[in-house]
């Protein structure tokens, strides 16, 4: 998280100046940039490479070896909702002047390590200090991951009859953060912070993410991030054509998110929650795919199903209320809100 809240860009602006304007087109892109989708694919020799780029934020206040773990997790989790393990890495980094020698050690080799318990080589990159630059953003990385074509999970693969399938739930992330970065500030028991800062634990995402398509039939898997479940309901069901029936009474919320969400006046539904699935599933693969995960201790609840809908793009309903996708992610004002009065 930054002062200045990152916004992607709208679907508008991608239609209208991105989408007609890729560059070469070339027969070797079987999946190209699409609004909604966080992968591209291109085939090598009948094979399937699977790559995503994403930034790289770095926040030293969760402790370096904690940061560097999640900064790497959310760009492999881009590759693995895919289905298809991440193998291979290119990394960039734009350091501030000001970080030392010794805790870009801690950061690189906790990168290493977690990549090479994951079976991921990195393969080139480039790292150097800048003036100007400051934490959290401090670089950039591009995930890839070879596999079959018929294995790929998209975000819009979601088919009537589905199940869906969440793990952990609605704004872990965001919760986790904020009660790690400013606990002292919030006026809440010793106990519901503690639990809320747990939630960090819970913002890992890739080995869930191919645990539950090696467990499937998955359908369509998408991370919850930015503009949270409510973000992530949305593009799945507008990108697959179909409605998603929810029933919110389903949906769980994790110690301490509740509270913290109260206090601080936002709503978890809207708030990014990276760590968190949500999985459409074939009915007749939903229960090896919640023991799979329920194995590696991740917790996941069927919170809805996928219904055939005459709506134009899709749509959601919570319900029986339709649910649209949030403007902003309010956890980012809330950063701002807090990142100010701590220096005041």
């Amino acid at each position: 998280m930054n002062r200045e809240r990152p916004r992607k860009i709208d679907r508008a602006f991608f239609d209208r100046h991105i989408a007609p304007n890729l560059g070469a087109d070339r027969d070797d892109v079987a999946v190209g940039p699409t609004h909604g989708v966080d992968f591209g694919v291109l085939d090598i020799g009948g094979q399937a490479l699977v790559t995503a780029t994403d930034p790289l934020s770095i926040l030293p206040a969760l402790g370096l070896e904690r940061a560097a773990r999640f900064a790497l997790d959310l760009v492999l989790a881009d590759v693995a909702v895919s289905g298809v393990a991440p193998s291979h890495l290119s990394i960039c980094f734009t350091l501030p002047e000001g970080m030392t020698d010794d805790e870009f050690a801690t950061v690189w080799e906790t990168i290493h390590a977690e990549c090479a318990d994951l079976g991921v080589a990195v393969v080139t990159g480039h790292t150097a200090r800048y003036t100007d630059v400051s934490h959290p953003w401090v670089g950039a990385a591009t995930a890839m991951g070879v596999g079959e074509h018929d294995d790929i999970v998209r975000p819009d693969g979601a088919r009537p009859g589905d199940r869906l399938l969440l793990t952990n739930g609605p704004a872990v992330e965001s919760v986790g953060l904020l009660s790690a970065l400013f606990g002292e500030q919030l006026d809440l028991p010793e106990g519901v912070i503690a639990d809320a800062q747990d939630r960090l634990e819970e913002v890992f995402s890739v080995r869930d993410a191919l645990t539950a398509a090696a467990a499937g039939p998955v359908r369509a898997m998408h991370d919850v991030t930015e503009g949270g479940l409510a973000g992530a309901l949305t593009e799945m069901a507008d990108g697959a054509g179909v409605r998603f029936a929810v029933d919110r009474a389903a949906v769980p919320l994790r110690p301490g998110v509740r509270e913290v969400c109260d206090h601080l006046e936002f709503d978890p539904w809207a708030a990014t929650s990276c760590g968190s699935l949500l999985i459409a599933v074939d009915p007749a693969g939903v229960g090896d795919v919640r023991a799979a995960l329920e194995d590696r201790g991740t917790p996941v609840t069927e919170i809805g199903r996928v219904e055939a809908t005459e709506a134009e793009d899709g749509e959601v309903l919570v319900d029986g209320t339709r649910l649209e996708h949030p403007t902003v992610d309010p956890s980012w004002d809330a950063y701002a809100a807090l990142a100010e009065e701590a220096t005041e």
